[in-house]
């Protein structure tokens, strides 16, 4: 994860901070976000993708979790 994101800064994905505001007061964002992290995705922070993570489901909880906390 750290290859592209940071906590506080743009890197070549958006900063864990910015990914938290963004879904702060959703109410499905953690499974939104774990779907996510597992599956890879593009089109919601630009056009560079992000590749799918071969991730548990709690190791991906985990994660976003944490990144949620931010």
């Amino acid at each position: 994860c750290r290859a592209c994101h940071k906590v506080d800064a743009k890197l070549v994905g958006p900063a864990y901070r910015d990914v938290a505001s963004k879904y702060k007061g959703q109410a499905d964002a953690e499974a939104k976000l774990i779907a996510k992290v597992k599956a890879g995705g593009k089109g919601v922070w630009g056009n560079t993708a992000m590749p799918a993570n071969n991730l548990t489901d709690a190791e991906a909880k985990t994660l976003v979790q944490w990144v949620l906390s931010q």
